[in-house]
């Protein structure tokens, strides 16, 4: 352990520095976030979606920018291990009073690694644990949240004066309407229930925008009880504004902040409240969940690794090479205790998979930036990641020798005695049963009679949200490349969501096509390909063999979603985005939406 002094002047300019930097990159983060307002405002839909996808690469450049002030002004990577102490307990003194003090410990994190080579870098020089308490910061622009209470006035009227103080510019369709609509749906929800005297809305103080939409974002007391609550806020296409629905419950917040959905534009001052705020809406979810669903994804990052170090320690059971077909890109693995997959990039594909390591990187990193509309989920990337030894099944770490062993490194790299596994590039996602399974375990109790009739709505349900799953994806401009069920996973709510990146394609690149009528007999007998085949090209038409073999499915697929065989339902929503059209495609059912009067957006 290093002494406990501060006596270097270059310690505490390095610090102030790095707190610098921070403060730049969460000036910048917070500026994009709040002109989000103006975008949805205005409805530049387009500009809404490029600058979520642009704030990702935020946090990276500052961390560069930094480094590369930290190397010129201080040449940090030459200083000695004692200074980098202090520059750390500097660092926290730097925090005192500060509104975003463990968002600003994991860009030291940051910082820090990318200066000290690894061979000399301790645990000492970061932040493991938070140093600073996040707990009841006060924001000094406007509070976390706003408090109504319905004495004086209707529920109507406190439901209108919320909306107003949110002051967006262009006015609502009807607003009085639209608070009425609202009002009465919650006191629907607390009809059985009286009404206390500590009866309130609580509401964060910042709109949640994403896409075509924002949301208001709150809760409902009335004595021991508090209910979410979210009010969707969309355009009629003439310049106004309107309720759309009201979504109550967990369970719907959960929805609307679910891992497959882009990334949220708030405006925070203090992130960590507004995160035990929605803790309190949604307890079940991890708060790295939170942080992420919020764009604070480095955050994310961080906690969840901490949740990771904190189930090791407490779990015994090992990493094994995850149930289901193998792929052919990725080596995928999990530890049967905690809910998530690891998945490497394998060093070598077969001849059928015309790949680079690079291009399936790129593959996950434009689902990262793109929306992804509830079907595609997100993935958290770790670079160096040390395991125990002990905890990996001896099958597993044959399998990552076989077919990944560019990226395994097994030693004793703390000096301390433990030996690691260290992986040197994985992808981490939600665990989610994938569909096939989910499939074939329909089958197996639809051949049970006492089973049968559940089965049989099982697989429908899940043939209906796999076409649903394709649809909403191509709404967003995607084309899954690869559409077997085993590609797509089935989460905790019944949605299905794609998983799997390496073939995935802009829809607008892809060109689909009808198989062409066989000119002979001899070409419609032959069991090749007869006929010309571009890089790009699609034929719909030919899915079918390969999806619909079982006649249960081929039933449910072809009552809801035979279009998807269809080359001309894919051209046609190629030509709708391409000539910039946007669908709208909500984190809700079309049967929670209220009836409208007039245009409104379709989903």
């Amino acid at each position: 352990m290093f002494p406990q002094r501060l006596d270097s002047p270059l310690a505490y300019d390095i610090a102030k520095a790095m707190r610098d930097g921070f403060n730049r990159h969460y000036q910048l983060f917070r500026a994009e976030s709040a002109r989000a307002k103006h975008r949805f405002e205005t409805a530049d839909w387009h500009g809404q979606q490029r600058a979520q996808r642009e704030r990702i690469e935020f946090y990276d450049l500052r961390v560069s920018e930094a480094v590369a002030r930290l190397e010129k002004e201080f040449k940090a990577g030459e200083q000695p291990m004692d200074v980098w102490h202090q520059v750390k307990l500097h660092f926290i003194g730097l925090l005192v009073d500060h509104h975003q003090p463990e968002l600003a410990e994991s860009f030291f994190n940051s910082v820090t690694t990318k200066i000290l080579h690894r061979a000399y870098f301790q645990n000492d020089f970061i932040f493991v644990r938070p140093a600073i308490s996040t707990e009841y910061i006060e924001p000094r622009d406007k509070p976390t949240y706003r408090a109504y209470y319905p004495e004086s006035e209707t529920l109507a009227d406190t439901i209108e004066r919320m909306l107003e103080d949110y002051a967006l510019q262009g006015g609502y369709t009807n607003r009085r309407r639209d608070a009425e609509r609202v009002a009465a749906a919650i006191l629907g929800r607390f009809h059985q229930i009286k009404l206390r005297a500590n009866f309130q809305l609580q509401v964060l103080s910042s709109l949640f925008y994403r896409n075509k939409g924002a949301y208001v974002v709150g809760k409902i007391i009335n004595g021991f009880v508090e209910l979410p609550f979210s009010l969707p806020i969309l355009h009629d296409g003439d310049g106004k504004f309107y309720i759309d629905a009201v979504l109550f419950g967990e369970e719907d917040l959960q929805m609307l902040f679910s891992f497959a959905r882009a990334y949220f534009m708030v405006d925070m001052e203090v992130p960590s409240a507004y995160v035990q705020f929605l803790r309190s809406l949604m307890p079940k979810k991890p708060r790295a969940e939170i942080y992420n669903a919020l764009g604070l994804a480095k955050q994310g990052k961080t906690l969840f690794y901490r949740d990771f170090l904190y189930h090791l320690n407490y779990s015994t059971d090992k990493f094994r090479i995850a149930p289901g077909i193998k792929g052919m890109v990725m080596l995928v693995f999990d530890l049967p205790s905690f809910p998530y997959v690891f998945k490497l990039i394998k060093d070598f594909f077969p001849p059928q998979k015309d790949t680079t390591r690079e291009q399936i990187k790129g593959k996950y990193l434009l689902v990262k930036q793109h929306d992804r509309v509830g079907r595609m989920a997100d993935t958290l990337e770790y670079s160096d990641v040390g395991f125990p030894l002990d905890r990996f099944e001896p099958g597993l770490i044959e399998e990552i020798r076989q077919f990944a062993p560019s990226q395994l490194e097994i030693g004793d790299r703390d000096g301390n005695g433990e030996m690691e596994v260290v992986l040197k590039h994985v992808y981490i996602e939600r665990r989610m049963i994938p569909l096939n399974i989910y499939l074939q375990e329909a089958f197996d109790q639809m051949e049970q009679p006492e089973h049968a009739k559940r089965a049989s709505k099982q697989l429908e349900h899940a043939v209906v949200e796999y076409g649903n799953a394709i649809k909403d994806m191509v709404a967003a401009n995607i084309f899954p490349g690869d559409m077997l069920f085993k590609n797509f996973g089935v989460t905790r709510g019944g949605k299905v969501v794609f998983y799997d990146y390496d073939e995935i394609e802009y829809l607008t690149d892809c060109n689909f096509r009808k198989v062409p009528t066989p000119r002979n007999e001899e070409d419609e007998m032959s069991g090749e390909v007869w006929y010309s085949v571009g890089p790009k090209d699609v034929f719909p038409e030919t899915f079918e063999p390969f999806l619909l073999g079982n006649p249960a499915v081929r039933e449910a697929f072809m009552s809801h979603h035979a279009d998807l065989l269809d080359a001309a339902f894919w051209q046609s929503h190629k030509q709708r985005i391409q000539a910039g059209q946007m669908l709208d495609v909500f984190p809700y059912d079309e049967a929670q939406r209220f009836k409208h009067d007039g245009h409104v957006p379709y989903f």
